[in-house]
């Protein structure tokens, strides 16, 4: 595989592969891994779904007052990864973290079915939980409260990942994989080849 600088944009080359993933593998959701840690360093990853990708960055939702949320808040360098073993791909982004606008939250939160809108009002993300039928009490009223239209809760919304760098893996054989890192660097895409 070759890659030339000129040119380059490492947004629209992760789009090419990302919808060869979606074509030859069907992805309905795309699950990418997202690395962080508290501002103890303690590092913690989860799987969480793509939900938009733009020349700004990665758009991924969740709770704000959940442990996760918490550390992005407070500590906003982030890693994503992808990886589609059919493909023989992997894809690594590195980058910071910041809250979408609440219209952009907003605007999602209408298109979820309604019973993870009642979800997100009912969860106290990360939160210990006496047992499972409290949880379901907590749904049933929220049900009841909002019996038409169920509003966004404040603490709920959309994280994007503002890239600074992307590294493409592509496996060979004999493990001589093809591998490259791009950086952004004024506005600009400059990529490197590195060794496998």
């Amino acid at each position: 595989m070759e890659i030339e600088n000129a040119n380059f944009n490492a947004i629209n080359f992760f789009t090419n592969w990302l919808d060869e993933a979606r074509d030859k593998l069907g992805l309905k959701e795309i699950p990418m891994a997202l690395a962080s840690s508290s501002l103890d360093g303690i590092p913690s990853v989860r799987i969480v779904y793509l939900k938009d990708i733009s020349k700004q960055g990665f758009v991924f939702f969740t709770n704000y007052n959940s442990n996760k949320g918490k550390d992005l808040i407070e500590n906003p360098i982030v890693e994503l990864n992808f990886f589609w073993e059919e493909l023989e791909r992997q894809v690594r982004v590195t980058g910071s973290v910041e809250k979408i606008s609440p219209n952009e939250s907003d605007a999602y939160f209408k298109t979820r079915p309604r019973k993870s809108q009642l979800g997100a009002w009912a969860s106290k993300q990360s939160q210990i939980l006496e047992s499972r039928k409290v949880f379901i009490d907590r749904l049933d009223k929220v049900d009841k409260k909002y019996p038409d239209e169920v509003p966004r809760p404040e603490n709920w919304g959309g994280f994007r990942v503002v890239p600074e760098q992307i590294e493409f893996w592509q496996m060979g054989e004999f493990r001589l994989h093809d591998r490259f890192i791009s950086e952004k660097i004024d506005d600009k895409w400059i990529i490197n080849r590195l060794y496998p």
